[in-house]
């Protein structure tokens, strides 16, 4: 096999070199050149902005394309688990309703306790009705105010 391969290196040695005309040379060269520029504005007008996108990801994420890509499946994981855990807040809000009278006095009653034995004042213990908020019944004054 060596044999044959040092023959025809022999007879390669040997053989002259014909030169290309210089007119042909250019005439090749110049069609190629136009080719390669023809080929890339061809590949450069047919590229859709998608494609121009991934190309581009490509290239930021090449000299590591696994490792970016375990990246992201993790963070899409940690994704997943943070929705899937989330509490329904209002619906719970929604669904309670207001404590019953019975619930009131209890806690009332509890209040009570609670004072006597920390030791508080009895001004503080006893039942007071907390007026209710000034606001939210319409007032005559606020129409004249209004007014002015």
């Amino acid at each position: 096999m060596n044999d044959e391969k040092e023959q025809f290196e022999q007879r390669l040695r040997h053989q002259t070199v014909k030169q290309v005309p210089a007119g042909w040379r250019a005439e090749i060269l110049a069609a190629v050149a136009d080719d390669a520029r023809n080929q890339r504005s061809e590949t450069i007008r047919k590229m859709t902005l998608a494609e121009a996108l991934m190309r581009r990801v490509r290239e930021l994420l090449w000299p590591h394309p696994a490792a970016w890509a375990g990246l992201a499946a993790v963070w899409l994981f940690v994704f997943g688990i943070n929705f899937s855990m989330r509490e329904e807040s209002p619906a719970l809000a929604i669904k309670t309703s207001p404590p019953s009278p019975e619930e009131v006095s209890e806690l009332r009653q509890q209040h009570r306790l609670y004072a006597e034995l920390v030791g508080m004042p009895d001004t503080v213990t006893r039942d007071v009705k907390r007026p209710r908020d000034p606001l939210s019944k319409p007032r005559s004054e606020r129409a004249e105010i209004l007014a002015a």
